[in-house]
């Protein structure tokens, strides 16, 4: 198992073998995903990063309290 320690302003290390199997280079966007209490972290490619920061923008009349409400659960 690769271990890294959370440093105070909540930073970690990413450990060389994990970052040569995913082929992470500095600049490249990682994601983390919340999955039956671990967490999955990958490599986010460009065009994929670009595309749901774009998208975001669009979808700004379904954040509301009330949605959060209504859908939040789903």
């Amino acid at each position: 198992m690769n271990m890294s320690t959370i440093t105070q302003k909540g930073q970690a290390t990413i450990p060389a073998e994990v970052r040569k199997k995913l082929d992470l280079h500095p600049g490249d966007k990682i994601g983390f995903e919340l999955k039956d209490g671990n967490i999955v972290l990958r490599k986010i490619q460009a065009f994929e990063y670009e595309y749901h920061k774009a998208l975001g923008t669009t979808l700004s009349e379904w954040s509301s309290v009330e949605d959060d409400d209504a859908y939040g659960d789903l």
